[in-house]
């Protein structure tokens, strides 16, 4: 850690969105670790949240809301004094944007008006980070995107990601709000419990035994970056944004390594020591665009940033995190998976239960990065050598 970059987050008043999702937690880590102070906004309470299962809800101070209350957002900038605004919460998954189009555009668009407006009205806010994502770019005929590509996104996810990025960039020139933009590809890193995505599905299939499982043909193009090197450049960038050249830019962060998803998978069978297993390709995905990469070439030129981990040793490092994970008794199945994923806003789910040091919460759902709506039902868990019985009517 560098001497100059803990000088400039020790006592800075930080504020983050999407806190319980997979990006989240490792930036609050790396954040904690350069002394920063920590606001956090959280919606739905999930003990199997990296946020929880890491004790970072006992090193910040969490907020319980919804980005869907101005009022509140206005409180918790001014109130904290919050000089930086990371804001990451968002509905991630497409196939709850493909199912439930209004609650993602609600969260995704109006969630992000929102925070952007409670920003104009403050006097403390410098800096804001929005994540927004290669699917705002939508189908395009010219690959990689460049930052200058346009974004025109389709399906109900990736119009709201479009949506999301364009209201950021009209706060900057119509409002001069210190906001810039990032677009990634597909995170990946330990934390993620949603088994439905490619690389923790494949990893946790392969420790179960079983041969993995594509839901696509296989061959759907996309970026993959490991989300150490996610924290790496967002901490990078709102440093760079004391220069007033980088304020209102928009950057897009990647590797400059596309796979196709037989690939990925492929890497995962080769580090697990497993190349004998073939995937079964289901070829039944739907509302996907066949080819998605990004150029960072503006990030390296301008930020003096590059992905230093890649995909290899971050599937490397990933793999070692859910070994460890799944030995300390972490049970989960693929069929459980639906229990363990983040945000299930029905009633009577256990993951909504407040602890006792937190008031009682209403039932209205609060998506934060990467959360899907599972469905529960009666099942005993293992957790941390915790035998636990939890019933759901």
């Amino acid at each position: 850690m560098m001497q100059q970059e803990i000088s400039f987050w020790k006592n800075r008043n930080v504020f983050i969105t999407g806190a319980t999702g997979l990006l989240g937690p490792w930036l609050i880590k790396e954040l904690l670790a350069q002394e920063a102070n920590i606001y956090v906004l959280v919606r739905d309470l999930i003990p199997n949240s990296l946020f929880f299962l890491d004790n970072l809800d006992k090193k910040v101070t969490i907020i319980l809301g919804d980005l869907d209350d101005l009022a509140l957002l206005q409180r918790i900038l001014n109130e904290y004094n919050i000089e930086t605004v990371f804001h990451l919460g968002a509905q991630a998954i497409v196939g709850i944007a493909n199912r439930s189009p209004l609650s993602t555009f609600k969260s995704n668009i109006e969630g992000t008006w929102n925070l952007l407006e409670a920003c104009r009205l403050s006097p403390w806010v410098n800096r804001i980070i929005v994540a927004s994502s290669d699917k705002a770019y939508g189908a395009q005929d010219q690959l990689p995107y460049t930052e200058e590509s346009p974004l025109q996104g389709r399906y109900p996810y990736d119009t709201s990601k479009s949506c999301a990025d364009l209201i950021a960039q009209s706060y900057f020139h119509s409002y001069k709000v210190p906001v810039c933009v990032t677009r990634c590809g597909n995170f990946f890193g330990g934390g993620d419990l949603h088994f439905n995505r490619i690389v923790p599905g494949t990893i946790k299939t392969i420790l179960d035994g079983k041969t993995p499982v594509i839901r696509s043909n296989g061959l759907l193009i996309r970026d993959y970056i490991y989300v150490k090197d996610v924290v790496d450049a967002y901490l990078t960038l709102a440093q760079r944004m004391d220069n007033s050249s980088i304020v209102g830019q928009c950057f897009n962060l990647s590797t400059d390594q596309p796979f196709n998803v037989i690939q990925i998978v492929q890497e995962i069978l080769n580090i697990m020591n497993v190349k004998h297993l073939k995937p079964i390709i289901q070829n039944n995905a739907t509302n996907e665009i066949p080819e998605q990469h990004l150029s960072s070439h503006k990030a390296r030129k301008l930020l003096g940033w590059a992905a230093r981990y890649g995909v290899k040793n971050g599937l490397e490092e990933t793999i070692a995190w859910y070994k460890n994970f799944f030995t300390k008794n972490h049970t989960v199945t693929l069929q459980e998976h639906d229990r363990f994923a983040p945000g299930n806003p029905s009633k009577g789910d256990p993951s909504r239960r407040s602890p006792s040091w937190l008031a009682p919460q209403d039932e209205r759902p609060y998506h934060a990065h990467g959360e899907e709506k599972p469905q529960v039902s009666s099942r005993t868990i293992v957790v941390s050598n915790e035998l636990k019985n939890e019933t759901q009517p």
